[in-house]
């Protein structure tokens, strides 16, 4: 490195610059950078190169008799960096979702805000999962999970230096622990990510590598000089690995993983070469891009955000405005937010400047919690638009506690009175509608017996191409067994739920695209396209375990819930608050399209075993199209999940399971005189799919 290593850096100002477009251009869906997330990798090795670069130095300084090193003032000047800028951005957005947002997307807000404040974004995501899918698009704040990685890593960082420092001063133990933290992280996040990939993305102890391997530089190369030429080669080859990244990566590669390095590498060698001048990051457009590029970064996600909840994120001419206000945003908000800020708090004694953060932070946590802790406020927006939201809250309210997980305890959960009516087995479609089952239960004495699991198909001994230890399969055969063994059982009917086409297809949401490239289940080994031996072992699957299940009890399997692709309260929501009116259905071709697999499947396990068939449709779906709302109430809480109100119009066809009906004859189905259930004309069967 050169001696202007110690001053301004205007190589590290460019890659700032590198890194923020990247990932701007990347969120705002422009062609050609479809590995911008990679902008954040940059930022993080940045980061740890210059946080290790600040302790480091002020321990050498202490050692020689200068100012002792305060972990304490290192805290607050990262504060004095950090908070201002985003304290500005949640309170704004505040304001704002007051006049915009429905109580439900308001109150998510709320928490949002607490948690990116607190720095504890990334925990909170991590637990709601799926920086890349779409449900990603309507949190406004998620792209503070990486200020809170970052957070932690500072508050971690100068304690562990320091407690090195004291046991033997010098630079040799600093890089022996850095090395050893980065070696073991980076081990860590190549093993979690093929496994527990929201994980690996979001937490600290798979994230600190590429901050460990900036601060490794720092330590092993500050004082390494290179010629002219090599300092050209060396940054050239660290451009390429980084516009590569940006070019060849995208939305469906496994991250952090392995993959990472390769930005990361190229990362530090950009910062090893330290060529200050350079036309790759040197230029004054350039270094003003770097010098704004935290307000930048801050402002450009909710313009994202924004784009989709007005449903232009494909509109050119959207996107462009989008990019030109992410520009006076981030400028505006580095003149008058982060630079003033910062230097009015540099001037104030320590214990004003905590205090006046302190006080800061409270004026916009105090009202983030209330907004939580008051649902969001309901009410300001008119009674309908509320309510077409408010369906998205209309679900079973026992699903936390009965549908199992990946990690939870199996509950054993009822629905009902003291005597065993039906057992529901299934996934979170089967959950959704266990209490319509219920509810068709002839007698108030009966209860359902609740085997439902999270992305879990009815498939004994499956496993999964993303997951070491997926409990699935186990479960699925451990319930048959408990079918066929335990007397208490009797011979209970049993309804078997699944969205099985999202396991055997991939998902249908367009914004979801990338996910489930490959073939997500296996038996014996994972499959690299969906082949004919692959359906054919899932067809297999799922026709012996529901057969397994039909030894000693009626089977009774329901047909897709139609996909509907789009979230059916927030597009019908914001359809209204535009003035517009919007239905969201799909046509029962489509339907067909998307099902003929499950539905052959389902009628050779009828055809082998005795199941019988629960066919939805007559009730969903009508004029060739299965609608997601009734008179202009949702009665789905997202894309494919039924409400409760929803789950209300297959009442009649979970009867059938007790009066001994024909599935798919609604004519012929019984009403009861002191209950209401609504639910669509039927359409005539020759609708559905063959």
């Amino acid at each position: 490195m050169t001696s202007t290593s110690k001053g301004f850096r205007t190589d590290i100002n460019g890659l700032r610059a590198w890194a923020v477009v990247s990932v701007v251009l990347y969120h705002f869906g422009v062609s050609g950078f479809s590995g911008g997330f990679v902008g954040v990798d940059v930022f993080f090795v940045i980061s740890g190169f210059l946080m290790t670069g600040i302790i480091f130095s002020s321990l050498e300084k202490q050692s020689a008799g200068s100012k002792v090193f305060s972990v304490f003032d290192f805290y607050l000047s990262r504060a004095r960096r950090i908070i201002p800028a985003l304290l500005v951005l949640c309170g704004v957005l505040l304001v704002v979702g007051w006049l915009c947002l429905p109580a439900t997307e308001y109150r998510i807000l709320g928490r949002h805000a607490l948690s990116a404040l607190s720095f504890l974004s990334n925990l909170v995501f991590w637990s709601e999962d799926g920086y890349f899918d779409s449900a990603s698009h309507d949190k406004l704040l998620l792209h503070t999970w990486s200020l809170s990685v970052e957070w932690q890593f500072y508050l971690l960082l100068p304690l562990a230096m320091l407690a090195v420092w004291k046991l033997k001063p010098g630079r040799g133990p600093q890089v022996l622990m850095i090395a050893t933290g980065l070696l073991l992280s980076l081990l860590l996040c190549v093993y979690i990510t093929p496994i527990k990939t929201s994980a690996a993305f979001y937490l600290l102890p798979t994230r600190a590598w590429e901050m460990l391997a900036g601060g490794l530089l720092y330590l092993t190369a500050n004082q390494m000089r290179l010629s002219a030429l090599w300092q050209r080669l060396i940054e050239a080859l660290g451009f390429a690995l980084l516009i590569g990244s940006i070019l060849l990566f995208d939305a469906s590669s496994l991250w952090p993983g392995w993959r990472a390095l390769v930005p990361v590498t190229g990362t530090l060698l950009v910062l090893l070469a330290a060529r200050q001048g350079s036309l790759w990051t040197a230029s004054r457009f350039t270094q003003w891009l770097g010098d704004c590029s935290y307000s930048l970064y801050l402002w450009h996600w909710p313009l994202v955000v924004s784009l989709v909840y007005i449903q232009r994120q494909q509109s050119s001419l959207a996107i462009a405005l989008g990019l030109v206000l992410t520009l006076v945003l981030g400028a505006l908000s580095y003149r008058f937010i982060e630079t003033p800020a910062r230097r009015s708090l540099n001037r104030l004694p320590k214990g004003l400047t905590t205090l006046a953060i302190a006080a800061s932070l409270l004026v916009v946590m105090v009202p983030s919690l209330v907004v939580l802790l008051q649902h969001g406020v309901p009410g300001r927006l008119p009674g309908q638009i509320d309510a077409v939201f408010a369906e998205a809250e209309n679900q079973n309210p026992r699903k936390a506690e009965c549908l199992a997980n990946e990690f939870s305890k199996v509950p054993e959960c009822t629905y009902g009175g003291d005597e065993l009516g039906v057992i529901v087995v299934g996934d979170s479609h089967a959950a959704a509608l266990i209490r319509a089952v219920e509810r068709s239960l002839p007698g108030k004495q009966q209860y359902v017996l609740d085997w439902t699991m999270s992305n879990c198909p009815t498939i004994a001994k499956v496993k999964a191409s993303d997951q070491l230890t997926y409990r699935c399969g186990d479960f699925v055969e451990h319930q048959a067994e408990r079918s066929v063994d335990d007397p208490k059982l009797g011979q209970a009917p049993l309804i078997i739920i699944n969205r099985t086409s999202l396991y055997v297809l991939g998902p249908n949401e367009p914004e979801r695209g990338a996910e489930m490239a490959l073939p997500y289940l296996y038996f014996d080994k994972p499959f690299t396209s969906r082949t004919p031996e692959y359906l054919g072992e899932i067809r297999e699957g799922i026709i012996a375990s529901a057969c397994e299940f039909a030894r000693n009890r009626p089977v009774y399997m329901v047909r897709p819930i139609p996909e509907l692709k789009l979230d059916v309260p927030k597009t019908m929501g914001r359809a209204l608050m535009q003035g517009k009116s919007i239905e969201v259905s799909i046509s029962l071709d489509e339907y067909r399209a998307r099902n003929a697999f499950v539905w052959d499947t389902q009628d050779l396990a009828a055809a082998r075993c005795g199941v019988k068939i629960l066919d939805p449709l007559p009730y969903l779906c009508r004029g060739g199209r299965c609608e997601g709302d009734v008179q202009g109430q949702p009665v789905y809480i997202d894309d494919d999940h039924l409400s409760e109100r929803g789950g209300d119009l297959l009442v009649p066809m979970f009867r059938q399971v007790f009066n001994q009906l024909q599935p798919g004859d609604p004519s012929a189905l019984p009403t009861r005189a002191h209950e209401e259930v609504a639910h669509l004309p039927p359409s005539d069967q020759s609708a559905s799919p063959p």
